[in-house]
Parts: structure tokens; C-alpha cells; sequence
């Protein structure tokens, strides 16, 4: 049986804390690039402002590849991979991880449309499943689940050639670890339902 949130968040925030004890274990956290489910690889792109989880900051470089914990019990859902790393609304830019460059690439874009307070449950999000690129109309309709918000932009021709998980945030994941190259537990902090925590 997987452990319930009641679990993961108040045992996760205890492994947090012995960063900063000098205890036997780290903590690491970042968004999802890449996941591997046959060999049980992940790779993440790590969270520089990690001490303000209101407002992550994935931007550390290289990206950390690691092993899942071997035990299933000891992680939570799967994670889910994409390259779109963060949405600066008042700037009309994006952050993606180019895959071939193995860097960060900031792309301008022109906002169409915005809805706000759309919920991650809503029909809008689960019947169309952003991101969607309309290469045709050269527009593409994004989800971004932490401010809630369901946008269609429109970016330069020359991105248009980029893979449609250009556009898609991978999961935030929380782990920790005693040899870097394997988790010995791992939260997948993005479908984690923190309000259904003990229920």
C-alpha cells in the first residue's frame, strides 16, 4: 500500500530538517525533464530557491539523474516529465530545458487568451489534456497547475519545430538520499493532495 500524505509530508519536512542538523541523509527537490520507467532512471532539473516552496526556482545546472527508491512503498505516484520549467506572467516570457543544447532557453511570447482560477479537475484541463500546439495557427495552449491558470500564447515560428513536451511542466518531486545517485524515499510533490492529508 502506498503511504498516504498524512505520511510523505510531516516524514519529508523531518528529512528536510537534517540538512540542516548535519544528519545522515539529504534532501533534494526539482521538476521532472526526463523519467525513465524501465531502467528506474529520473532526472531533474533542481529547485535553487528550495527554502521558499511557494515560489521554486528550477534552474540549477547540470541536470541530477537518480535511481527510484527500490522499495515502491517508498514513493509516491510517477512521475511525469516535460521541459517547460517556469512562466514569467508579467515578463511574457517562458523557461524551457533544451534537451540538445543541455541548457536553459528563455522564449518570448504574445498572450492570446488567459483563465484564471481554473482547478486542475477541471474540463477545460482533463477533456484536452494541455499542452496543445496548433502548429497551424501557431498557438499553443498551456496549463500551469500551481497559479491555476489555462493560457494560450503564441511563440516565434522557429519554435514550432520544437517536441510538443517543450511545452509541458514534469512533475516537482522531493527526495532523499544518502548515496546522490539513488533515492532511498521519493515524493512526488505535484499529486500529492496536501488538503486530503489524514482523511
Amino acid at each position: 500500500m502506498m503511504p498516504s500524505a498524512a505520511f510523505w509530508i510531516p516524514a519529508m519536512a523531518g528529512l528536510a530538517a537534517l540538512v540542516g542538523c548535519g544528519g545522515f541523509g539529504r534532501v533534494n527537490q526539482g521538476q521532472v525533464i526526463e523519467y525513465q520507467r524501465a531502467t528506474g532512471l529520473v532526472t531533474i532539473i533542481s529547485d535553487s530557491n528550495y527554502r521558499d516552496p511557494a515560489n521554486p526556482r528550477y534552474d540549477v545546472l547540470p541536470p541530477v539523474t537518480v535511481h527510484i527508491p527500490k522499495d515502491p512503498r517508498e514513493m509516491g505516484p510517477e512521475p511525469e516529465a516535460g521541459q517547460l520549467l517556469s512562466l514569467d506572467w508579467r515578463g511574457r516570457r517562458l523557461v524551457i530545458f533544451d534537451t540538445a543544447a543541455q541548457a536553459l532557453k528563455i522564449i518570448p511570447y504574445t498572450l492570446i487568451e488567459q483563465s484564471d482560477g481554473i482547478s486542475p479537475d477541471d474540463a477545460r484541463v482533463t477533456k484536452t489534456r494541455p499542452p496543445i500546439v496548433d502548429r497551424a495557427k501557431k498557438t499553443v495552449t498551456l496549463y500551469a497547475r500551481r497559479d491555476r491558470k489555462l493560457v494560450v500564447i503564441s511563440v516565434a515560428d522557429e519554435y514550432f519545430r520544437l517536441p510538443d513536451d517543450t511545452w509541458k511542466a514534469g512533475d516537482e518531486i522531493r527526495y532523499y538520499y544518502k548515496d546522490p545517485a539513488r533515492a532511498l524515499r521519493l515524493m512526488n510533490v505535484s499529486k500529492t493532495d496536501v488538503n486530503r492529508a489524514g482523511k
